[in-house]
């Protein structure tokens, strides 16, 4: 890319101007996680904690925002999405309009870009790129999706999809086509997602879920939201839940070796892990009840996204729920001690659904 301020451990042969970006003032190629840390503290995007972690805010928006998430109507894909209120059209014209807006506006601008993939299998491993405007989002992608470490390789990474996550570029609904300033568009021919208008960094990891959701089918392999971990006697167990069920801590047993807390396949030859991170529910989490995933706030890498801290002493307040319910902290899974380190299982010898059902099912 002419121009342009080039930073980082390894750029890719493929360039961002394929994905039509122009005019940037920087580019950052996968840096690794203290230099992400270094920029976002410099940027005032977020704090270190005591212990490591880094603590960011995510503004109004502090979940996700479902009448926000639309996919552009096209012939490839119009005839295999159920359209309707979950999955909502706008036309390409509308995507256009919106992406070229974002574009333009990012000129001058500086991105950070993560080369990673989506599925632990190899068989079925999707390229993704994660392109962000701050490093806060970029440090995110690296935790949440499968980090490359062949240099050679991340040189050659050409992504079969892209994330555009542009929180501060804000969508006019007139103009736009969109319910709201906030924005989540999926385009499969342009095999791209752009997000405006919202921080919330589960918009990222859940776009490329949805990409999962609606590729993964057609190569026989079942996409599943729920937690899986492999038991002493080899055996693989899932559990399937909604948000806040308890799939997380329940698969983070210490007896048992963890495959992933929330977003699966299950192929021919067993279950694998679409994430190389976690994305666990912190709210009044216990050292107690839930000693692993509360060893992971007190770890550097780790983001807690909006988790009430004291000002002076840098100590973070777990039962602080002044942001948000929803108080989340995104982890490489590494930080697990007894997560596999490939991310793979065989297949399933129990299900299990989890409902939180205080009135009994």
């Amino acid at each position: 890319m002419k121009d342009v301020h080039q930073f980082g451990a390894v750029a890719s042969i493929y360039g961002l101007e394929n994905h039509g970006l122009r005019n940037l003032w920087a580019a950052w190629w996968n840096l690794p996680t203290p230099a992400l840390y270094d920029t976002a503290v410099r940027n005032r995007e977020g704090v270190m904690v005591h212990l490591g972690p880094l603590a960011v805010r995510t503004g109004q928006h502090t979940g996700r925002s479902p009448n926000d998430r639309f996919i552009a109507r096209e012939p490839s894909s119009e005839d295999k999405i159920w359209w309707g209120d979950i999955n909502r059209p706008v036309t390409c014209e509308q995507f256009a309009k919106l992406k070229e807006d974002m574009l333009t506006y990012l000129e001058g601008r500086q991105v950070f870009i993560q080369d990673a993939y989506a599925g632990a299998d190899p068989e079925y491993r999707l390229p993704v790129r994660i392109i962000t405007e701050t490093a806060w989002a970029n440090l995110f992608a690296r935790n949440m999706f499968i980090q490359e470490h062949d240099r050679e390789k991340l040189r050659r990474h050409i992504p079969e999809f892209t994330v555009l996550c542009v929180p501060s570029f804000t969508a006019t609904p007139e103009l736009h086509g969109t319910n709201s300033q906030a924005f989540v568009i999926i385009n499969f021919a342009q095999r791209m997602v752009i997000i405006g208008g919202t921080s919330y960094g589960g918009e990222i990891k859940k776009s490329i879920f949805s990409v999962m959701n609606y590729l993964m089918p057609q190569r026989g392999v079942l996409p599943m939201h729920c937690s899986a971990n492999i038991g002493p006697d080899g055996g693989t167990a899932l559990f399937f839940g909604l948000s806040g069920t308890g799939k997380t801590t329940l698969s983070a047993d210490s007896s048992r070796t963890l495959i992933g807390d929330d977003e699966h396949g299950w192929s021919a030859k067993g279950v694998f892990n679409f994430e190389g991170g976690c994305y666990a529910k912190v709210i009044r989490l216990s050292p107690e009840a839930e000693p692993e995933i509360y060893e992971t706030t007190r770890r550097f890498g780790t983001i807690l996204e909006n988790v009430a801290y004291n000002a002076h002493t840098r100590r973070i307040d777990l039962d602080d729920d002044h942001f948000t319910e929803n108080t989340r902290a995104s982890y490489p899974i590494s930080h697990i001690p007894n997560a596999t380190r490939d991310g793979m299982g065989g297949h399933p010898q129990n299900v299990i659904f989890l409902t939180a059902d205080a009135f009994g099912v």
